[in-house]
């Protein structure tokens, strides 16, 4: 069983719980998003193994994951870093936001979510069990095929894109 952190709207700890039972609750939780850039200012995406227990096959950020019970949330985001796409870099906090969205199998995500940014330019070696494939491509492709395909990709990332691509292009620049 794996437990996450509980939070509270200004990402207090409340208590450690059981993933699934806070996705099925839809209970607020601590999570982060990593975006890795490469020199041409290209981001890495993953397409979502489809085994995983939800957003499976779809396209998402370089990495997403919660940390552990008493883990820090960036030496969390940089382990699941390394265990997804064999990257080891640094990691540059970004920005914090939260959203709710009701899945597609009945659970619910209610992330307080921390953004972390990344430069990296040498190989992706992904984890066959979590990602099905990778790319790069520039924010503005991928802003263009969310528009086109919004289908195609998990919530949080369609709402990354569309509330704060403009911060984050200023923050890879």
């Amino acid at each position: 069983m794996e437990y996450i952190i509980q939070v509270d709207e200004n990402d207090r700890e409340i208590a450690p719980i059981e993933k699934l039972a806070a996705h099925r609750k839809g209970l607020l939780h601590r999570a982060f998003s990593i975006l890795i850039f490469n020199a041409q200012k290209q981001l890495l995406l993953q397409k979502r193994h489809q085994a995983k227990y939800h957003s499976g096959g779809l396209w998402t950020n370089s990495c997403c994951s919660h940390p552990r019970d008493g883990e820090p949330i960036r030496a969390a985001a940089k382990r699941r870093l390394r265990e997804e796409l064999g990257i080891v870099c640094e990691l540059t906090p970004a920005f914090e936001f939260t959203y709710r969205a009701e899945l597609d199998n009945g659970l619910i995500e209610n992330e307080y979510d921390h953004v972390f940014i990344g430069r990296y330019n040498g190989p992706v070696y992904p984890n066959k069990d979590e990602i099905e494939a990778i790319r790069w491509a520039s924010l503005e492709e991928v802003r263009a095929d969310i528009q086109q395909h919004p289908d195609d990709y998990t919530y949080w990332f369609r709402y990354l894109m569309e509330h704060y691509a403009e911060e984050i292009r200023q923050k890879v620049d």
